[in-house]
């Protein structure tokens, strides 16, 4: 039992390394996040969905950060959050007398987020930075397939495209050297 708990503990420490370089890529500081706009639940502790949704703006955030080049990393403070909607209680959205509450999305409330960000390189330099305040007006004539059934499907989709937008040519860089290094690696392989 003793060397399987050591077998155990060995592999999950074996793994944390490669978790951390993967979660690095991208940090985020939530300044001040109870005077955000708008990152209320409808039904759940104000605490608990603040958590889920910075936990997930941040897992979505460090996917996108994969597609720059190794070794980089993105510094984003975040001074305003408003979600997509507004929440309401039931009765007001004409669900009924229950003493819950609903989001309803409507195109008056906008997705919107505010932040700076600074993008480091290997060692440690100042690549980009900038003050960006981003909003969709047109959030609900988007289209994205991806995002259909997720949570923050609207925020998401405005955080990817802008990312696209700002480190097109670091991703479009990183995707050059991938072509360079596959086909050198073709050649060795043929020789």
């Amino acid at each position: 039992m003793k060397i399987l708990i050591g077998l155990i503990i060995s592999a999950m420490t074996l793994g944390l390394p490669n978790q951390v370089v993967a979660q690095t890529a991208v940090e985020i500081e939530w300044d001040k996040p109870e005077k955000y706009r708008d990152v209320r639940p409808s039904n759940e502790s104000r605490k608990r969905f603040r958590e889920t949704t910075f936990e997930r703006i941040n897992e979505y955030m460090n996917e996108l950060a994969s597609a720059l080049p190794d070794n980089n990393k993105l510094l984003m403070k975040v001074s305003e959050l408003d979600l997509a909607g507004r929440v309401l209680p039931a009765s007001f959205a004409g669900l009924g007398m229950s003493g819950s509450n609903v989001r309803v999305v409507k195109s008056i409330d906008i997705p919107r987020i505010n932040f700076s960000y600074q993008l480091l390189g290997a060692s440690g330099e100042v690549l980009q930075e900038a003050k960006v305040e981003l909003k969709d007006m047109s959030f609900l004539d988007r289209s994205n397939h991806m995002f259909r059934s997720e949570a923050l499907r609207y925020e998401k989709n405005m955080l990817q495209r802008w990312f696209n937008t700002e480190f097109e040519a670091l991703v479009a860089q990183k995707d050059a050297s991938k072509g360079t290094n596959k086909e050198s690696n073709k050649a060795l392989n043929n020789s």
